[in-house]
């Protein structure tokens, strides 16, 4: 029996979940949240909980039962409290904005790069190098980061770039000259 597959996820109040067929909705003060999930599982919506049951056990099922009792929990906790991913961005001239529906940065390149924002997304820059990536969506939220700091990954001599808030650079010894 999987560990986390078994526990019962908590409805909090103003949320509510629709199960129709293999299409779970999640609906909250965040927005809304639809996810398919495999018929290997059964989800069980009570009054304040959900409870995801496998039906054999198969390796399929086996697998799917802790996956989906953990996406059905993300898709809860972000239509109530939300997912945010920090980045900073470290080098001279590196900075970043927002511009509309675009995140505009100059990262050493010859060119902006200009990010188009997701739809359900919010991107907020303070200091023009701490960028904030917020969604109801987890899966997106951190699909959204992933690609901004993509754009220029942190190298590892001076650790110029894009990185994650809590990601720690290795850095590697420069070039020793010969005496």
């Amino acid at each position: 029996m999987s560990r986390i597959g078994k526990l019962p996820i908590e409805i909090p109040k103003g949320v509510k979940v629709v199960l129709d067929d293999t299409l779970v909705s999640v609906q909250g003060p965040n927005g809304k949240l639809a996810r398919q999930v495999m018929s290997c599982v059964t989800i069980n919506v009570g009054e304040s909980s959900i409870e995801v049951t496998r039906n054999d056990e198969s390796t399929a099922a086996r697998a799917a039962h802790g996956l989906t009792r953990t996406l059905i929990n993300n898709m809860v906790v972000g239509v109530t409290k939300g997912f945010q991913t920090d980045l900073e961005i470290n080098g001279v001239g590196y900075r970043a904005e927002v511009k509309g529906k675009e995140l505009v940065m100059a990262l050493g390149y010859s060119h902006p790069i200009n990010f188009p924002i997701p739809e359900g997304i919010v991107i907020d820059v303070d200091k023009m190098t701490k960028v904030s990536v917020k969604g109801a969506d987890k899966e997106l939220v951190g699909q959204t980061a992933a690609k901004i700091r993509s754009f220029r990954a942190p190298e590892p001599y001076k650790g110029k770039g894009v990185k994650y808030a809590d990601e720690t650079i290795l850095r590697k010894a420069g070039k020793t000259g010969k005496k």
